[in-house]
Order: C-alpha cells, then structure tokens, then sequence
C-alpha cells in the first residue's frame, strides 16, 4: 500500500514537516512495510516556506528591514528562477520587537526588500504568500523596498508605516526596479476584501495589529490618500483596483501587488499544491493523510485539508487534527473519509499541543490498524 501524507502545520505546536514526520513514523512501527511519501503543504500563509523547502526549494538567508525597520534576518525559498517569499517571516506580527504591536508605524519594506533579493538572483517567478502581516501600509513599504519614492509637500521621504501616507504628495516610480516588468508575481492568498472601507484593511484587520477605533479611522483615510495619489501616476486602473477583492490583504500589500506589480491573486492552497508537485506524488496512491491543527467551518472555505481532498479525487483522504468542530456530515460532505483528532487521545487541549508529535504517532498507528495493514507486510493481504 501507498499512502501520501500532505499535511499543513499544527499552528502553536508543529510545522508541516514535523506534522508528516510523525504521522510517518506511526504508520511505520505499525508496517514497516509501507511505502509512505511525505509532503507537506500550506495555504499560502504561515508554513509556505516550510513547504517549498520541503520540496526541495533552497533556504537563503537575508538581511532586510523588520515591521519597524530593525535590522533582522528574514528566509526566502529559491528553485531555478522561482522564489518563494513568505511575507510574515520579514514584516509579519511575529517579528516585532518585544511583539509590541505598532499599527501605525509598521511597514512591508522587508518584503520589498525579499523581493529585490529574488530579484538579483535571477528569479522571474515569485510567489508572494501574505499572511500574519504587522502593517497596514497599502504595500507602500514594499514598494519603497523596490525603489519607489513616496514623497511629502515639501519633496521629502515619508516615514515607514500606514499612518504616515496621510502626507502623501506624489508616489515617484521612475526607479521602480525595471526587472519587475519581466516578472510574473503570483499573490498566494484567499483574503477577498478590498482596501478601503468598513470591510476594508484597516477596519477588518487593524484592530488584530493594534489599531484603536481613532487609528482604524486614520490608517483608512491614509489608504485612500495613498490610492488618490498612486492613481495620479498609474490613471484609473489603480483607483478600480482598491476594491479589487485581495487588495486588502496583508494590510493593503495585496492592493500594491495588484497595482503596481501586475501581480495575480490566486487561492494559496492551489499555489502551494502546484509547488510542492502534490499531482504527481497522488499518481497510484491507495491513501492520502491531510489536516491541520484545527478542523473547523473556516476549513471548509478553501484551506488546506480541503484543497488536498479536492486534489486527491478519488483516492480515499483520512484527515488529522488537534481538534474538530466539523459534524458527520461536514465531514462526509468534505470529502474525507474519516477524522483523527488528537482530543480523542487526549481531552485537554494544552497536553495535546505540547505533546502533539508522541500523539500523531499514535494516530498513525491507529490509522494504520483501521485499514488493516500490519505485521510487516506493507497492506498486501
């Protein structure tokens, strides 16, 4: 038998790679005979890296700006002239100093600066997973990262974050890097709000940065500046584009991506599957093993365990949680076949995160058992 593990991580407790790493081993101690491939996989977000990686991109290491323009080290995956960048991972909320949250000041220039760096080693192909991100700047940091000139009254560079693009005179894109017009940006994710507004980036996703009602109100206003300005130099396309779904997403990088970049926004799950080469790995499976930490209604709107469900077809799909609120039918209206939960090993919420890994090996040797494979024999009969 043949079994494909393409989990997404266990947020808070295990990544992609260590979610399949243990589920592997269960079902080994149970047959050491099957023949198990690994994969893990995303959604666009948090665990994109750790995907490509795990599929065999390269790891480079650079220095970029930080959500408040620290210096910090920031990863970017790289295969042939296709980069990964997982935006989080160098203007995200993980990253603030002291995990002070700064609403009005963070800036994406850290993801422009990425961007560069795939640039300069020749990849024509970057995939911007957005997600997790501390600012609600419009993407005006990012392209500042770029070589964009966002000026004041008097001709003077703003300073980084949201707030401060309500002085915004003019946008300067006469040094914007020339390689961007070569190179095919995929936005990976599945955010649908626009940029302004009551649904907006800052009203729907400032408060979570730590964005007051007051900030909300001005980072909002600021936005639309910033729109009203950058439609001076780019003409009508770039105020329609504001309420272009995705264009809220990331604090309005979405918006900066689809505007200036040219960038197309597609569901993260489908760029990570299409990365990772899941297709090809499905190819004579007899079982495929998905989940996540939390197996849930939002699962069922596109996020991992789904996608991979969607992608196996008719090749039965078990799917591992730390916990689910999904019912029966839920579950057989999701595609899969059955449903693991780490809560049905262990209750209590707290053990099954610090103890995740023993638990998913257990629950390969349970997955292992209910479709009668064992004794060393690899499921053959």
């Amino acid at each position: 038998m043949r079994i494909v593990i393409a989990p997404d991580k266990f947020k808070g407790s295990l990544t992609a790679p260590e979610v399949a790493e243990r589920l592997h081993a269960g079902l080994l101690i149970a047959d050491p005979g099957l023949t198990v491939d690994t994969v893990p996989v995303a959604d666009g977000g948090e665990g994109t890296l750790d995907a490509a990686l795990a599929a065999g991109f390269d790891r480079h290491t650079v220095t970029v700006s930080g959500p408040t323009g620290e210096p910090i080290e920031a990863p970017i995956a790289i295969r042939d002239s296709t980069a990964v960048i997982e935006m989080a991972l160098a203007s995200g909320l993980a990253v603030l100093p002291g995990g002070v949250l700064r609403a009005r000041e963070a800036t994406s220039l850290g993801t422009g600066e990425l961007i560069r760096y795939a640039l300069d080693s020749g990849c024509t192909n970057i995939v911007l997973g957005v997600g997790g991100s501390a600012n609600t700047d419009g993407g005006a940091g990012m392209l500042t990262g770029l070589g964009a000139a966002l000026l004041d009254d008097a001709g003077s560079a703003l300073p980084g974050g949201g707030a401060a693009l309500a002085d915004l005179a003019w946008i300067d894109l006469s040094d914007l890097d020339p390689r961007l017009a070569t190179t095919a940006i995929t936005l990976a994710s599945d955010v649908d709000n626009p940029l302004l507004g009551t649904n907006g980036a800052a009203a729907v996703f400032g408060p979570q940065k730590g964005a007051t009602p007051d900030d909300v109100a001005h980072l909002d206003g600021a936005l639309a500046r910033f729109v009203e300005v950058l439609e001076k130099e780019l003409g009508p396309r770039a105020a329609a584009l504001a309420a272009a779904p995705g264009a809220g997403a990331a604090g309005g990088v979405g918006y900066a991506a689809l505007a200036v970049l040219n960038a197309e926004r597609r569901p993260g799950i489908d760029v990570v599957l299409e990365l990772t080469g899941l297709a090809g790995k499905l190819d004579g499976a007899d079982l495929v093993i998905t989940g996540e930490g939390s197996l849930d209604e939002q699962s069922l709107g596109g996020k991992t365990p789904l996608g991979v469900a969607m992608a196996a077809g008719n090749i039965p799909v078990i799917a591992v949680c730390g916990r689910t609120t999904l019912t029966h039918e839920q579950v057989t209206a999701a595609g899969f076949k059955s449903v693991y939960a780490l809560t049905d090993l262990e209750p209590d919420v707290g053990t099954c995160i610090a103890n995740a890994g023993v638990l998913l090996e257990q629950v390969g040797q349970n997955i292992a058992a209910s479709i009668g494979v064992g004794a060393g024999n690899g499921g053959k009969p």
